[in-house]
């Protein structure tokens, strides 16, 4: 339930940069306040129950995915319930300009990398994407390198070629020859 919770608020977080053009939480529309802190809710509810389960709890530090996530959830309730109360406390005072924060729910969509655990051919379309890259790396590097001698080429083709025909060369002078 946690992997299709994180699916549709990946999707919540386009519709939510599509739609809301709200600065902060507070001055959005009262359905993407309540989506928020839903999301809020549930991401707080799972970190806190998978803390809860840990039999010795300096064990949770060992677990990477559970730091990864805890730390997604910090700066979750940041945006969603700390900032609204200390901008309502000072009346927005330094703290107008969060423009940072709606970056920072972009940090949210990594949640997704969760996925590869669940869906194992996922990782082996990306190990294989890996080991292709340097090969199609090569390959644009060697065509950088091709588009360069045949430029230099045709630029001292072109240099030699008479001024009458470096004008039909040209957009405007073929527009005119026309």
């Amino acid at each position: 339930s946690t992997l299709a919770v994180i699916s549709i608020n990946a999707c919540w977080i386009g519709y939510d940069t599509d739609e809301n053009s709200a600065a902060t939480l507070a001055e959005a529309d009262i359905q993407f306040q309540i989506a928020e802190n839903l999301f809020c809710f549930y991401f707080t509810g799972e970190v806190l129950i998978r803390f809860i389960a840990f039999k010795r709890k300096f064990d949770c530090l060992k677990d990477h995915w559970f730091k990864f996530d805890f730390v997604l959830v910090f700066f979750m309730v940041l945006e969603t319930w700390i900032i609204p109360i200390m901008l309502s406390g000072s009346g927005g005072g330094g703290l107008s300009n969060l423009s940072i924060l709606r970056l920072l729910r972009l940090l949210r969509l990594s949640r997704m990398a969760r996925l590869m655990r669940s869906v194992p051919e996922l990782v082996t379309l990306i190990k294989g994407m890996a080991a292709a890259a340097r090969s199609v790396i090569s390959t644009l590097a060697l065509l950088i390198i091709l588009l360069y001698v045949f430029g230099i080429i045709f630029k001292q083709q072109v240099g030699s070629i008479s001024e009458e025909h470096q004008a039909i060369m040209r957009i405007d002078g073929l527009c005119q020859s026309i």
